[in-house]
């Protein structure tokens, strides 16, 4: 018998028979989630796998979280337009050095077994991957919506690209898994591991999809590279300040697929209260009840009356006669130049509370506080 909390979170189980008939044998199961560390954050969109993965572990069974350091120098093709860029092997051992903090956020430790896929893969060599290649067919990998649509468009596909899955897939042989989780993006990767297992003479494990979380632009997946994601590691008032911009027609999924509470009492609020409650909810989960009153209370004092938070991140300027553009750029309030002009031609940016609207050179003998939007402050140091 399958728990409905497990039912209602998938978006698909493949197979849920199989699945109640791993569950009835009354074995400890394994079960599989995999990531890799191709940015330093996890974000909210991870919760929603982890979610389910602590489902399972408060059912007594066996969670193996898989950091894909060697499969983050492919990187996942699942969803992509274009081939990601390679990773250094510094820059991926950087990004995985706080996954299990944070994943332990959420994850029972003593109920978790952490590896690294690099312990299997490395190992592998020319001969294994080889193996694997025999093991599959080049129509079968073209056939995922992602790759068809990139030949469609004659863009162009990376032939470790089409060794993603298989290295995936060999994983779940690796670890013995029984049941792996992904997003719904994941399938056809969950699909190959259940495959190689069967060719590897293990029993096949059961693939589960859970429904991806919107970002905060409230049209792409929840993601670092498009920069529309909440980070386990923001802070609690900019976690709880990018919660408040959410789209409203949004929230009935980030209270389905982040939260507990009843879905359909949540749509009955004013949409700034259920912010206001999830903002609460889920910085209270992931930094204390205490930090989540205090990011609330500092929301509404910043946002509401007008007033500049307690505690402002400072930035020594490189020199003290600078443009705004450049002081925006490398004050970490605007990724580019050009972004910042944009930003200052907008009506965006505040000097000392004050709009600027055309880009200048300013000199700066006493600190002034520069302000991107509602919520990102910077007060400015002079140069030493």
């Amino acid at each position: 018998m399958i728990p409905n909390s497990i039912i209602k979170a998938a978006s698909e189980i493949i197979s849920e028979k199989e699945l109640s008939e791993k569950l009835q044998t009354g074995k400890r199961l394994r079960v599989k989630l995999g990531v890799d560390p191709t940015a330093p954050d996890l974000h909210l969109g991870h919760t929603v796998v982890l979610n389910q993965l602590k489902r399972f572990q408060d059912m007594d069974h066996q969670v193996v979280f898989i950091i894909g350091d060697f499969t983050a120098r492919i990187g996942d093709p699942s969803g992509q337009t274009v081939t990601r860029p390679k990773l250094s092997a510094e820059k991926i051992r950087e990004n995985a050095a706080t996954y299990t903090d944070q994943a332990f956020k959420i994850l029972d430790k003593s109920k978790t077994e952490v590896r690294y896929n690099s312990e299997w893969l490395g190992p592998l060599g020319v001969e294994g991957l080889l193996d694997l290649g025999f093991r599959y067919t080049i129509q079968r990998i073209l056939e995922r919506d992602d790759f068809a649509k990139r030949l469609k468009e004659e863009r162009p596909i990376a032939l470790t690209e089409s060794f993603y899955p298989l290295l995936q897939g060999y994983d779940s042989v690796a670890v013995k898994s029984d049941v792996e989780i992904g997003g719904t993006d994941q399938k056809f990767n969950l699909l190959v591991g259940r495959e190689l297992q069967r060719d590897f003479g293990q029993s096949a494990q059961v693939v589960m999809t859970l429904p991806l979380l919107v970002g905060l632009d409230g049209s792409k997946k929840m993601s670092k590279s498009y920069g529309n994601h909440v980070a386990l590691n923001d802070s609690p008032s900019e976690m709880f300040g990018k919660i408040m911009s959410i789209p409203d027609n949004l929230m009935g999924s980030y209270f389905d697929l982040l939260t507990e509470e009843d879905v359909q009492a949540m749509k009955k609020l004013h949409p700034k209260e259920a912010k206001m409650h999830l903002g609460s909810l889920l910085a209270a989960q992931y930094h204390g009840e205490e930090a989540a009153k205090k990011s609330r209370e500092e929301f509404e004092k910043v946002f509401a009356k007008g007033s500049l938070p307690d505690e402002i991140l400072e930035h020594r300027s490189s020199q003290n006669r600078i443009y705004i553009s450049s002081l925006l750029y490398e004050a970490g309030l605007s990724p580019s130049k050009k972004e910042s002009k944009r930003l200052i031609e907008g009506g965006g940016v505040r000097l000392d509370g004050q709009v600027i609207m055309k880009d200048q050179e300013i000199e700066i003998s006493a600190p002034v506080v520069l302000q991107v939007g509602k919520r990102k402050f910077k007060k400015i140091l002079s140069a030493l």
